[in-house]
């Protein structure tokens, strides 16, 4: 399938989803991530908050577990730079940080920047993966270009409601592959 078919289709699949599905897979990826995702080599975990209209995960979930569990973990979550058509990275200060902008994403009015080499492990928005880790997002490049951006050290995984597909069949040089895919089922290590 194209990205452009992926597209249509994981976005009408999460818009049916029932809402109670929809919050047992958020509680279901939210464990999965705790029970196998390996956070002690973590510092500064980068992740985006999600878009409600969208459906997408809650890392809300993720976010306020770490703050209880794990205190010495810095979160960092992005803001779209309009002049550059890249991602600004702020430490996470608290709710009064945030606004929405006009895509509908909660994004920090203002804060402590992040320096990319300090980012640990990044949790990557998609609307769906295929077993290579090659993810499809909305296609506006935002996190292709972020990605390309952060060391290599930094471990990307993504999350998401649905099992890998089989392939994506326009992957372009620019598309940096997943390390781990969080789904209600497991993880999926690719």
């Amino acid at each position: 399938m194209t990205k452009q078919d992926i597209r249509k289709t994981f976005l009408a699949k999460r818009q049916e989803m029932p809402e109670a599905a929809f919050a047992q897979s958020n509680r279901q990826i939210c464990d999965h991530f705790f029970a196998h995702v390996n956070l002690n080599f973590v510092n500064v975990l980068h992740t985006f908050l999600p878009i409600e209209k969208t459906k997408e995960p809650d890392t809300w979930m993720i976010i306020d577990r770490i703050r209880r569990e794990f205190p010495h973990i810095r979160i960092a979550i992005p803001k779209i730079n309009n002049q550059t058509s890249l991602m600004d990275n702020y430490f996470f200060e608290g709710l009064h940080q945030l606004e929405k902008n006009v895509w509908g994403i909660p994004e920090p009015k203002q804060g402590i920047p992040v320096p990319l080499e300090k980012i640990d492990l990044v949790l990557v928005p998609l609307l769906a993966v295929d077993k290579m880790g090659n993810r499809v997002g909305y296609g506006r490049g935002f996190y292709d270009k972020f990605l390309g951006q952060c060391p290599v050290k930094t471990t990307r995984v993504g999350l998401s409601f649905f099992e890998p597909i089989d392939r994506v069949d326009d992957v372009s040089q620019y598309d940096l592959p997943l390390h781990q895919v969080v789904t209600p089922n497991g993880v999926v290590v690719i």
